[in-house]
């Protein structure tokens, strides 16, 4: 009898330690599939661009493809929203930016989704500073002389902006607002059709996001006139910065975030933001990233905690903007 009490217990004791030591594998076995990352905006822009270079470093990290799923409109509430709704197993995320993040609470009326209590911040991704772009032919060649002209006709100026609520249509706002100027804002359905008609010169200047804006000015099909990083990307270095002409202390960028569902586990976050962070310090993809204009960040910018940080600071910054410019989208 005691010799069966002693097994059982030896026995017991043994499968105690082999499910001890299931748990931690099972655990490092994230993820076992595909993750997907929602991209609010259309494929080709300069969002999904910055979203698949990073995600084919991370996906190597991972040991698991990182499928990119677009999914455009209203400003990209609705990607974001589909977020909100999504399964809390770690398999899908959002990469959301400033629009959804930061500006939507203030320019929608209704928003299905609350950016605050929907949303986990996993990690954040390097700036892309926006660059203040005109027709080659324009007669305003730097930006003191687009704000001088402004100042002497209001309203005849006209800027070009990706959509009502836009970063392009918001950065806008807040740049006539503290230059006092009066400006004519002119939405159009994504960055694209707003490039041609700067092209053309039927809109006077446009913000464009930094990577795909050099694009234009290295093709020799636009004017770079300002930049609106705190410093001067490398790639527009005879730029000047809207800080160092027209309005000092003047900084706005489109960031981005990578966010998961509320509720999502703790553990799938952090295996998250490890492969992140090791596909973000490869030499190889820094390079590739600043040669596109993208501004990499100092090491302790990244975390999930900056980014909640960013977040909060940002609502408050456009909610003020939004406010004294009446921007609302129903």
């Amino acid at each position: 009898m005691t010799r069966s009490h002693s097994t059982t217990r030896r026995s017991l004791s043994l499968l105690l330690l082999s499910f001890a030591a299931i748990g931690p594998a099972a655990a490092a076995a994230y993820p076992e599939r595909a993750v997907t990352w929602v991209v609010p905006f259309a494929a080709g822009g300069p969002a999904d661009a910055l979203a698949r270079n990073i995600a084919e470093k991370v996906a190597e990290k991972l040991g698991q493809p990182i499928i990119i799923d677009n999914v455009g409109g209203a400003g990209g509430t609705i990607g974001a929203a589909k977020v909100a709704r999504a399964s809390k197993d770690g398999y899908t995320f959002l990469l959301g930016h400033v629009g959804q993040m930061a500006a939507a609470p203030s320019l929608y009326k209704k928003l299905p989704y609350d950016p605050a209590k929907d949303f986990e911040p996993v990690f954040r991704l390097p700036d892309t500073p926006l660059i203040l772009l005109v027709a080659v032919n324009s007669p305003n060649k730097t930006v003191q002389q687009l704000v001088t002209g402004a100042r002497a006709k209001p309203g005849t100026i006209n800027f070009g902006n990706a959509g009502v609520g836009s970063t392009s249509h918001l950065v806008g706002a807040l740049f006539a607002q503290r230059a006092n100027i009066e400006v004519t804002s002119v939405s159009y359905k994504g960055a694209a059709p707003a490039m041609v008609d700067v092209l053309s010169g039927q809109v006077d200047a446009m913000f464009d996001q930094s990577n795909t804006a050099l694009t234009q000015v290295l093709g020799g099909r636009v004017r770079a006139i300002a930049q609106t990083g705190a410093k001067r990307l490398p790639q527009f270095a005879d730029v000047p910065t809207v800080s160092e002409t027209v309005i000092p202390g003047f900084t706005a960028v489109t960031w981005y975030g990578l966010y998961a569902p509320a509720g999502t586990p703790a553990s799938v976050q952090a295996a998250m933001y490890r492969a992140y962070r090791m596909a973000i310090d490869e030499p190889a993809l820094r390079s590739r990233l600043a040669a596109q204009g993208i501004q990499l960040l100092q090491d302790d910018e990244y975390s999930a905690d900056a980014l909640r940080k960013l977040t909060t600071e940002e609502r408050a910054r456009w909610k003020d903007v939004i406010d004294q410019v009446k921007i609302v989208v129903e």
